[in-house]
């Protein structure tokens, strides 16, 4: 069976393009959400995940449509294939139910892991350079007793923000002004 599911990212825009596209391609069933991408928790792309079952296709009308990053579309891609799900993308011609459809998919993978491998390794190149000019990364420390008390006594100046008092004192300082005030030193 042919499951489609489509995606608006608001409320005030129109699935029916979508809709149109997965009747015509013979879906027996549709799925339509209203919601970003961006958005983890989708009910109704979850509810056609559930109601597939082994040698059924999931179809959409677009890659983004399923999902908003490579990773995320990987992952459902790959939880699908997990299950015997096949998957299908109208518009960029993608089947995992074929051998060159599954390639092309892995390619997509590929790609993807390879484009957090550079990511990883210029993170970590970036840090030991900055650990060999002294730079240890991470906020700095949290306040001290003492520290709360200059804290606290800069603050009685209206003119100075808590970030300058943060700043001068070469600390972080979370919560603002009144958990400054708050804190008993």
């Amino acid at each position: 069976m042919l499951i489609g599911y489509a995606r608006v990212s608001t409320q005030d825009q129109n699935p029916d393009l979508q809709l149109d596209a997965l009747r015509n391609a013979g879906c027996g069933k549709l799925y339509v959400e209203k919601a970003s991408g961006a958005q983890r928790e989708r009910p109704e792309l979850q509810m056609a995940l559930q109601y597939a079952r082994p040698g059924d296709v999931v179809l959409v009308w677009k890659l983004d449509r399923l999902a908003r990053s490579t990773k995320q579309l990987i992952e459902t891609i790959e939880a699908l294939e997990n299950h015997s799900i096949g998957f299908r993308s109208l518009t960029e011609a993608i089947d995992t139910t074929s051998a060159s459809g599954k390639l092309i998919f892995h390619m997509f993978a590929a790609l993807a892991e390879f484009e957090r491998s550079i990511i990883r390794e210029r993170t970590k190149a970036g840090l030991q350079s900055a650990r060999e000019r002294g730079r240890l990364g991470g906020r700095p420390p949290a306040l001290q007793a003492k520290d709360i008390q200059i804290a606290k006594r800069l603050l009685t100046d209206p003119e100075l923000t808590v970030e300058e008092v943060a700043k001068k004192m070469g600390r972080h300082i979370s919560g603002g002004r009144g958990a400054i005030e708050a804190q008993v030193g």
